[in-house]
């Protein structure tokens, strides 16, 4: 698997990170080792979780595979900190003392004295930039952390957060944001602000929350239309009123090219400007398979174009502007 660089920090990671936000919850130890064993067999190395994933299951589940399944020198470990176990999406403590307090306890369960990237994993309004900036400058000189990156910002806090270098510290390295043909909103103002101040992006749900597989085309199972779950989830996707005519495109661009839809979504999004990886997430290491597929497509322009237009995003004042 091919290789980028995160932000301008020298550290280089596959063009695909692996997601692990259902370990422990609904992908059990068996599956969770055959998917790292098959990411990592493949060249893969990101492999990507935070602390509130399954109330910290995933980061447990991470502890017990590296050594046991593959090494951990085999993987760059990325976990998050800032949101709050067991809130509401959106919840947020990023103050000093429980940043490095989640910090310590990520640590512990993951079975290591570090990690590579630790990733602020929500704004938080009540918490000054200065103050959260200072806890990364901390782990980073104590050795717990490499490098640093954020999740889920608007492009006004990306710049903020990215200026911010206290005492000669770290500077930042990536942005880990909703990215697909589905959600291309972070293109208005998150993107150019990361590729201005140096930042990769980290793209999550690159596969449109599933959509973009295709799998919905003909309906939707009638268990997980009951689910809530379900419909917060990918229902925003499957409502939006483009959604059926950017999936129609996805079919028809993996019907020319005889590859998945999956590995058409992956592959947008994988070479759009400034974009080091998606983070993709599997219940299975055959839906796994199916998107490390994706590392030998290489869209042709005419393809490339058909799905930048059916999807393109609606920019106006004052982004049009520039």
């Amino acid at each position: 698997m091919k290789r980028r660089e995160l932000g301008r920090s020298g550290i280089k990671v596959s063009r695909m990170g692996l997601g692990t936000a259902t370990w422990g919850l609904t992908t059990d130890r068996d599956d969770a080792a055959k998917q790292l064993q098959e990411f990592v067999g493949a060249g893969g190395d990101l492999v990507d979780t935070s602390n509130v994933y399954g109330k910290g299951a995933s980061e447990r589940m991470i502890g017990e595979l590296l050594g046991a399944v593959v090494p951990r020198l085999a993987v760059v470990l990325a976990t998050k900190s800032g949101a709050v176990p067991g809130g509401k999406p959106g919840d947020a403590d990023t103050r000093r003392e429980s940043l490095l307090s989640a910090l310590d306890a990520s640590l512990a369960r993951l079975g290591t004295d570090y990690v590579d990237l630790w990733q602020m994993h929500v704004w938080d309004d009540r918490t000054p930039i200065d103050e959260t900036m200072s806890a990364i400058e901390t782990a980073v000189q104590s050795g717990r952390v490499r490098h640093a990156g954020i999740c889920n910002y608007a492009g006004w806090q990306t710049a903020l957060a990215a200026r911010k270098r206290l005492g000669g510290g770290p500077s930042l390295v990536s942005t880990q944001v909703e990215y697909s043909l589905l959600q291309r909103g972070i293109e208005r103002e998150v993107v150019p602000a990361a590729t201005a101040l140096g930042l990769r992006v980290l793209p999550w749900a690159p596969l449109g929350r599933g959509v973009l597989t295709a799998k919905y085309r003909s309906g939707v199972p009638q268990e997980r239309a009951k689910s809530s779950f379900f419909r917060w989830y990918v229902g925003q996707h499957l409502d939006a009123p483009r959604t059926g005519e950017i999936v129609d495109a996805v079919a028809a661009a993996a019907a020319e090219l005889d590859v998945a839809p999956v590995a058409i979504a992956l592959a947008w999004v994988r070479d759009r400007p400034s974009v080091a990886a998606p983070v993709v997430g599997a219940r299975t290491v055959e839906q796994l398979r199916d998107s490390l597929a994706a590392e030998s497509v290489e869209l042709p322009e005419e393809i490339r174009t058909r799905l930048d237009e059916v999807s393109a995003p609606c920019i106006g004042y004052p982004e049009r502007l520039v």
